[in-house]
């Protein structure tokens, strides 16, 4: 079932949410600024009951990420 129930309780719960669909030849994770320059690029909003305003101008702000704050997927 593509929509399970956290994407049915993400349209109540943010107010801003966006999706991409991404494919890649490398395994290695992007970094967060090449994250965020594609999810400008190619993104597009989710659907959401109460968007924000940036959510309504498609604005995606970029990611604040603290050194050493990097995600390890095991």
């Amino acid at each position: 079932k593509p929509h399970g129930p956290a994407m049915l309780k993400l349209r109540k719960w943010c107010d801003e949410a966006s999706i991409v669909h991404w494919t890649q030849q490398d395994p290695t994770l992007p970094s967060w600024p090449e994250a965020h320059r594609r999810m400008q690029r190619e993104g597009r909003p989710s659907k959401i009951d109460r968007p924000s305003r940036n959510h309504s101008a498609k604005v995606i702000t970029p990611p604040v990420v603290k050194a050493g704050s990097e995600i390890i997927f095991k």
